[in-house]
This record gives C-alpha cells, sequence and structure tokens, in this order.
C-alpha cells in the first residue's frame, strides 16, 4: 500500500528521457569547448601576461602570486581545477540532500544551471591579465556545473528499471557527446576563419568569446529538460515539513551516518573516484598539454577534440550495448585498461606532429564515454530508494571535470619537473588502484544490500 501523500509513479515516457538526454546536450557544452579545450590554454596564456611574459613566448618560467602564494604560471589552471573541487566537496552532497527533499527538482537545475552559465558568459571580461577575475568566474561555473549535475543524475533511477539504465545512461553521455561536439565544430570554423597568422592575441579573443558561445548554449538548451521532464517527489519530499533549505543539512548529516551501513557502496565509490580521477585528469588538461609540451596550433587541438567527441557518441553506444552482454563493471574494466595504453602513448608522443596527437584522440574517445555512462548508471543500482540525490551528490565530487586529486598531483610533478610528460604518466596510478578497487566489489551483494533489485547480468 502506497504511504499517503506519496505520488504514485508514472512510468517515464519517451518525452521525458529525451527532455534527460537534451540537459546532457546542454552541458557538455561547457564540458567540452570550455574545460577540454580552450579555458586551460585561454587561462594559462592570461595569467603568463600577469607574470609579464610574452603572449607568444615559446616557454615561461615566471611565477605569479595570488593572495601572496607564489604558483608558476603553468600550474595555476591545474591548482584552480583542484580548488574547486575542494570547495564542491561542501556545496554538492549538500545539493542531494535538498534535492531529495524538494518538492521540485527542475528549479534546483534550473538555478544551477543558469548560473554557471552565466559566469561562463561573463569570461568576455577576462581580458588583458585578470587571470584572478577568470579564476573565480571559472570556480563559480565548475561548482554550479557539478551542482547541476547532481540534480540531473538523480533523475536516472526514475527514469528506467534497473536493466535499462545502463542503455538509458549510455545515450544520454551519447548525446552530450554530441552536443558538445556541434559546438565545437562551430568553434573551429571560427578559429579557423578568423585566426590571423602572427597574432597571437586574435587567437586569443576568439578563445574567449568561444568559451561564452558555451555559456550561452548551456542556458538556451537547459531551457527543454525544465520543459519536458516531469517531478518525481520522493517519500522524503511528500513527507518534508519546514524550510528544505536547513532540512537538507540536517539530512545530509543523517545519510553520512547512514552511509556506514553500506560499506559495499562506499567501496564501489571510492574506487570510482580514483579511477574516474584519472579520466577527469586526462580530459581537463590534455589541451594544456598539447599546446605547452608538444607545441601544437589551436586548430590542431580542437580538431582532435572533434573527433574525440564524435568516436565518444559512438563509443558510449558500442560499450552501452558491450554491457548489456557482459556486464557493466567488466566493461568499465575493459575500459580501463584502454585508459592505461592512452597514457603510456601520451607520454612518448612527438612534439610538434599532429597526426600521432589525433590518433589518440581516436583512441580516448572509444572509451571515455561508455566508461563515465556505465559508471553512472551501475551506481545507481547501489544507492537506497529517496536518497539518489544525496549519493549523487557525493558521486559528482570526482565527475564531469571536477576532479581534484589528479589535477593537483600533475601541478605538482609539473612544478617540479617542469615536465608535463612526466605528469601524465603519473595518472596511470589512478587508473591502476581504481580499476583492482572495483574488480573486488561484490556487486550483487552490494545492490540486494541497499533493498535494490540487481539487473540480469552485472
Amino acid at each position: 500500500m502506497a504511504v499517503t501523500g506519496t505520488p504514485t509513479p508514472v512510468p517515464a515516457g519517451r518525452r521525458e528521457r529525451t527532455g534527460w538526454y537534451f540537459y546532457d546536450w546542454a552541458m557538455s557544452a561547457f564540458s567540452t569547448t570550455v574545460i577540454t579545450v580552450f579555458l586551460g590554454p585561454f587561462l594559462t596564456t592570461v595569467t603568463e601576461l600577469a607574470a609579464g611574459c610574452p603572449i607568444d613566448a615559446d616557454e615561461c618560467d615566471r611565477v605569479v602570486r595570488p593572495f601572496g602564494i607564489t604558483i608558476a604560471a603553468g600550474s595555476y589552471f591545474p591548482y584552480l581545477v583542484s580548488l574547486s573541487v575542494l570547495l564542491t566537496v561542501f556545496v554538492l552532497p549538500v545539493m542531494g540532500a535538498i534535492a531529495d527533499r524538494a518538492p521540485r527538482k527542475k528549479p534546483l537545475l534550473a538555478g544551477a544551471a543558469f548560473l554557471g552559465a552565466a559566469a561562463t558568459i561573463a569570461m568576455a571580461f577576462v581580458t588583458g591579465d585578470r587571470y584572478l577575475l577568470g579564476g573565480l568566474l571559472f570556480l563559480i561555473a565548475n561548482i554550479a556545473f557539478g551542482a547541476a549535475v547532481v540534480v540531473y543524475n538523480s533523475f536516472l533511477p526514475q527514469l528506467a528499471g534497473p536493466d535499462e539504465r545502463d542503455k538509458i545512461s549510455s545515450r544520454g553521455w551519447a548525446a552530450g557527446y554530441l552536443g558538445g561536439g556541434v559546438l565545437l565544430l562551430l568553434n573551429l570554423v571560427a578559429v579557423m576563419s578568423l585566426s590571423e597568422e602572427g597574432n597571437p592575441q586574435r587567437t586569443l579573443d576568439i578563445a574567449r568569446w568561444s568559451i561564452v558561445s558555451a555559456g550561452l548554449w548551456w542556458a538556451a538548451f537547459t531551457v527543454v529538460p525544465l520543459l519536458w521532464l516531469r517531478e518525481h517527489p520522493s517519500v522524503a519530499a511528500a513527507q518534508a515539513r519546514g524550510n528544505v533549505l536547513t532540512d537538507g543539512f540536517k539530512q545530509l548529516g543523517h545519510t553520512i551516518k547512514g552511509m556506514r551501513a553500506y560499506p559495499l557502496t562506499l567501496f564501489f565509490l571510492g574506487a570510482y573516484l580514483i579511477y574516474n580521477d584519472g579520466i577527469q585528469t586526462v580530459i581537463a588538461l590534455a589541451s594544456q598539454f598539447g599546446t605547452e609540451e608538444l607545441k601544437l596550433e589551436q586548430s590542431t587541438l580542437i580538431l582532435t577534440i572533434l573527433i574525440v567527441q564524435f568516436l565518444a557518441f559512438g563509443g558510449a553506444l558500442l560499450l552501452g550495448a558491450v554491457a548489456n552482454r557482459i556486464g557493466a563493471r567488466k566493461t568499465i574494466l575493459i575500459a580501463l585498461a584502454l585508459w592505461l595504453v592512452v597514457v603510456t602513448a601520451a607520454y612518448w608522443l612527438p612534439e610538434g606532429e599532429p597526426l600521432p596527437f589525433m590518433l589518440l584522440g581516436a583512441g580516448i574517445g572509444l572509451v571515455m564515454g561508455g566508461s563515465q555512462a556505465l559508471s553512472r548508471s551501475l551506481f545507481s543500482q547501489l544507492i537506497p530508494a529517496g536518497k539518489e540525490g544525496e549519493y549523487y551528490g557525493f558521486y559528482e565530487i570526482s565527475d564531469k571535470g571536477t576532479s581534484w586529486l589528479g589535477p593537483l598531483f600533475f601541478g605538482l610533478i609539473f612544478q617540479v619537473t617542469n615536465s608535463y610528460r612526466t605528469g601524465i604518466i603519473s595518472l596511470m596510478i589512478f587508473f591502476l588502484v581504481g580499476g583492482v578497487l572495483l574488480a573486488f566489489v561484490p556487486l550483487r551483494r552490494a545492490i540486494l544490500a541497499v533493498g535494490n533489485t540487481p539487473p540480469r547480468i552485472l
């Protein structure tokens, strides 16, 4: 018998699922155009200008001193990524707790998404040597991005049963890669048609406006899920009384204590946080590695990321189909083994040669989307009913550009060795440790422990 006052669940239809996919289409512009391609090189150049280096300098060994802290110009962006995640540790779980207790999730999704999009659009004002303004706007955008994804992910268990979630999650990631790829293609056209040889300031301006275009794209397409998604209030939301914000903080405390009752879920979460930290670090710092270490042109980087995006669209669907046959965990482990190959190959890439970099990008594209989509759907099986937002709040700490240990480790390695190659090869440890931990999680027992029904194939 249903609990009094609890809404009766209505199965999600095609329109609602499509609306859910569209938010991935919308937000992936930020992941791709901003995080993966433009922001690292753009903000590094602005920081180098603040350090007194010429805009077209091949190398810059100078430092900046924000708030009296000495930082190598090349380490500023990786450190910012790590700082943003340290801040999200306090924000995302609270957002999840609020989402679970709020009668309506869509206003939370709208608020976080539009805040992040606005901060991204405001990058138009990051000119000259305003690296501190750029850093502040990035922190706001990245934290808001993560908060919105927490709410977005919490819809997944309400859209599909256990046996369909791998497919639904993979389609969402595929839509995201396609949407991010379309905008990036437009950015590539702008770079190739508007750049002037010998005019690095023009290139910097194009990068800035490409970042702004991602904010506009993010805001515009967020309207679709806000119109097509339906509210699915949980039992906690139906029974909630008083202030949702303060109740969310209180509930978060109860959840943190209660998570100890599900050690296998925490075991999986720990494994995921480690291996996905490696994935996100590669994604976030690929452009900086290409420009600073391999001395590749920005057009080459954008073309490579386009290859990654469109192959990731097919790769997400392909690995989703593989998971349907052999299970999500085995498929993720195969993907992690391929990530080890990718990182090793990146260390040996020759300087100034675009073709090997593009071929490596093709390999990344085939494994990137599937490993992330399947991790998301697999985690959904390990969450107690009604606590999706809270648990995805912890999950999102290392998802979609919010990894922290990898960029921090990468930044430290660069500061000590002044070598991006050494930094990239050091990321192998994340894939190795995370993969080993994932292999030892007793998934069926973990799913039953939280009261869920295991899918047919694990």
